[in-house]
């Protein structure tokens, strides 16, 4: 029934066409052909091959190529909203899924005074190229790269719910060490930028440690407050207008005294140290003999 609509179609353009040939006069040899040859191939479309009695349906369905269907992403969701793909953050800002500090570490953290922020850790789970700066136009490279882990201020950024997953969006000037691996060792540790990691007498850290491994508040016990010690790490140094870094004026090694509650209490594999920013040193001294 179909073949026989699509043939009456047919014929009722061609003699439609016909009588608009013969008015126009257009009897020129290379016209006729040209008719000749449309008919042949509307001809050979209606008519169904020898042998193949299905459809013309099925017969387009059998000639496309099949392919196959590309598996959907898993969903992604950021608080609670889906969105349509991760997260790419800009500038210097960096994603992290947030850790918990007691079962992360070997031996809890320091809490320090009140007027400082308890250091977080967590996993990055993205982070920006850099910053530009606003008066030269050049990229401050961030430090802080997809994977590793880091030490941060608990209450620096803005928290998020990223995939479920409780998060905190930072920016790479928040970090103060990062690190590969679940838990922190000295050995890999790296302070950001002009951060300098002070190791503390272990008489501080066995005087303020409590069962549970936490440190108490500083406030508590002001006459034990740390501001000397020995310098066990230094960050890259402090980051110019430019780009480049300006050296640290410390070593590891050194003995130094720095600024009281200056520093973020940290314990790494059982020992106490800080983390001290380089304009909050000032000075060094001489080891006794």
């Amino acid at each position: 029934l179909r073949q026989g609509l699509l043939s009456d179609a047919l014929g009722t353009f061609y003699f439609r066409l016909a009588i608009i040939i013969i008015i126009m006069k257009l009897t020129s040899p290379s016209v006729v052909a040209a008719l000749a040859i449309i008919s042949q191939g509307a001809c050979a479309w209606v008519a169904p091959s020898p042998g193949n009695s299905l459809p013309l349906s099925r017969r387009t369905q059998q000639s496309t190529p099949t392919t196959t269907t590309p598996l959907f992403m898993a969903e992604m969701t950021l608080d609670g909203v889906e969105i349509r793909g991760p997260i790419t953050p800009l500038g210097n800002n960096v994603l992290v899924k947030v850790k918990d500090t007691l079962t992360a570490t070997s031996g809890g953290i320091l809490l320090p005074d009140q007027a400082k922020e308890r250091p977080t850790e967590g996993l990055v789970v993205a982070a920006g190229p850099g910053k530009l700066h606003p008066y030269t136009g050049v990229r401050i490279t961030n430090p802080i790269k997809d994977g590793v882990s880091v030490l941060y201020g608990k209450f620096d950024g803005r928290p998020v719910e990223y995939n479920g997953d409780e998060c905190q969006m930072i920016r790479d000037d928040d970090v103060l060490l990062y690190y590969t691996g679940v838990t922190m060792k000295l050995e890999d540790v790296v302070p950001v930028r002009d951060y300098v990691l002070i190791e503390l007498d272990e008489k501080y850290g066995e005087a303020m440690q409590t069962d549970s491994g936490v440190m108490i508040a500083q406030q508590v016990m002001k006459n034990n407050n740390p501001c000397e010690g020995i310098v066990a790490k230094v960050g890259e140094g402090r980051m110019a207008s430019k780009g480049e870094f300006t050296p640290s004026p410390v070593a590891v090694g050194d003995s130094v005294k720095f600024k009281d509650y200056a520093g973020n209490e940290v314990m790494i594999e059982g020992k106490p140290y800080t983390l001290v920013k380089m304009v909050n040193i000032l000075s060094t001294m001489k080891k006794e003999a």
